[in-house]
């Protein structure tokens, strides 16, 4: 087996002697690329992001904004990756490289205030400098002033003149408080020139998958080139630890010195990514990023695209799936109250086969679920027809990249001003994300009317058992309940009667 290696900044780096355990920030850094940062160790502020050459949605390859905190080095062999340091053309002897425009632009309108969180937002910011149908929105390879919108398109607070979203820097958090001028140059950036050799590397193919086998000690990580590889292994070894984005697995070995003799990655599998849709249900594979799923659906679902821009950060959304979101059992974990407002189920795979779980009767326990040894997810399950009524709150202290005080998921069909079908999913209040079985049947057979809605509002603040801790108390998570629901009936009144 080929040893493994890493192309970094177009230079192949062999990962040894490193630990297996050790993240990509870690092996780039002793390699002398510091400009990657470490701040929080737990995948939270972005200044360790690098990008990753990954398979495109509208393109070949998507360079692709991740954290480096998070990510083993040893999950990036035979991968590609760019650092803020590949960025910049080289000069001639003797003369200073020339900025790439992302770097140009972060200069001359003064978005680097100490400099320590400015390599991440680059990185960040050239990821979505190369995103392809933000090219294809943007007229002018020059850019547009980031106060104008010459650019054409539509500008807002949060999407520039230039096609460019600003959610891309939700995961890069600045500790200069410089936000106006870092918005003012990603709103500046016009669109690659023909020149642009990363620009051009898009038109190919990332690198194929590696089977990796990388063992120091009694420890490895292993990558199998198959699931039924995968399947086998886990039967052998149960205890493995099973990873994808690692953006769980990552927290656990920085902030919890989490250190396993057997590490398996499924990220790459082929039949772990693939989403199909079909007459009566959309499959959506385990090991797909959830930034692939948005954009893959394209609003497809509607519940699913609320919940998306409320799922951490873009650098996370970047990493992490549905199957490690389910995985990990977490009852605040944001995907599981709309999959169970979905009625989605899990499709679960051993070397004896498969078999399909719904949704709701998955989770047994706080981090607990039915799968069994040797288990994993291999895809989700929507059923088809959606309800066309849906709602996603999340209650948090900040508006992205924080965790859930409370969620709560709505799927409804109302007919005629009755509701006919009622699924509630609920997040952040019991040792569970749990269905809302109660306020469901107070509401399916009523009226959409204010007081149907009150009613029910008041049988919401009930459901679970919601404690308090330093997030939220268990009485503002029962309010929090009830206003949710009171909050779809005010969105959603006028689209209904209409």
């Amino acid at each position: 087996m080929v040893a493994a290696r890493i192309t970094v900044n177009g230079k192949e780096a062999p990962i040894s002697p490193a630990a297996p355990h050790t993240t990509a920030l870690d092996f780039l850094r002793e390699r002398g690329l510091t400009g990657t940062k470490e701040g929080c160790a737990e995948g939270e502020c972005g200044a360790c992001s690098v990008l990753v050459a990954r398979p495109g949605v509208n393109k070949p390859t998507d360079w692709v904004a991740v954290n480096a905190c998070l990510v083993p080095a040893a999950a990036l062999d035979g991968q590609e990756i760019i650092t803020s340091e590949g960025l910049a053309t080289p000069g001639e002897p003797g003369t200073p490289p020339t900025l790439h425009p992302v770097q140009e632009e972060m200069a001359v309108r003064g978005g680097s205030q100490c400099g320590y969180c400015t390599p991440g937002f680059i990185c960040s910011m050239a990821a979505e400098y190369y995103r392809s149908d933000r090219c294809a929105h943007t007229d002018s390879a020059d850019g547009a002033e980031a106060d104008g919108a010459e650019a054409g398109g539509t500008a807002d607070a949060e999407h520039g003149p230039n096609g460019f979203d600003l959610h891309a820097l939700s995961g890069n958090l600045c500790r200069c408080t410089g936000y106006r001028p870092i918005r003012d140059a990603a709103f500046a950036v016009g669109t690659p020139t023909e020149e642009d050799l990363l620009a051009q590397r898009r038109e190919q193919s990332p690198p194929a998958p590696v089977a990796t086998r990388y063992t120091q000690g009694d420890r490895s990580f292993l990558r199998p080139g198959t699931l039924a590889e995968v399947l086998r292994l886990l039967r052998e070894r149960p205890e493995a630890v099973v990873v994808a984005g690692s953006t769980d697995w990552g927290v656990e070995v920085n902030i919890r010195s989490r250190r396993e003799n057997c590490v398996v990655a499924i990220d790459r599998l082929p039949e772990l990514r693939e989403l199909r849709v079909e007459s009566d249900h959309i499959e959506i594979g385990a090991a797909l990023t959830l930034t692939e799923i948005e954009r893959r659906l394209n609003g497809e679902v509607p519940l699913l695209a609320q919940l998306f821009p409320q799922f951490a950060s873009r650098l996370i959304r970047n990493g992490a799936t549905l199957g490690g979101n389910l995985g990990t059992g977490s009852p605040i974990g944001d995907s599981p109250p709309a999959l169970l407002a979905l009625e989605a189920s899990v499709i679960l795979a051993d070397a004896d086969g498969e078999r399909e779980v719904p949704l709701a009767d998955y989770f047994t326990g706080y981090r607990q679920s039915v799968r069994r040894p040797g288990e994993l997810i291999r895809a989700v399950r929507v059923p088809l027809p959606l309800s066309p009524v849906v709602g996603f709150h999340k209650i948090a202290k900040r508006r992205f990249d924080d965790i859930s005080s409370v969620a709560a998921a709505f799927a409804l069909d109302i007919e005629d001003g009755i509701v006919r079908k009622a699924r509630i999913g609920l997040g952040g209040v019991a040792a569970t994300p749990i269905r809302s079985h109660a306020t469901e049947a107070a509401l399916e057979g009523k009226p959409w009317t204010t007081e149907t809605v009150e009613a029910a509002a008041r049988v919401l603040r009930g459901e679970g058992t919601p404690m308090s801790d330093h997030r939220a108390s268990s009485l503002y998570r029962s309010a929090m309940l009830g206003q949710s629901l009171l909050k779809l009936y005010a969105q959603t009144t006028e689209a209904v009667s209409s």
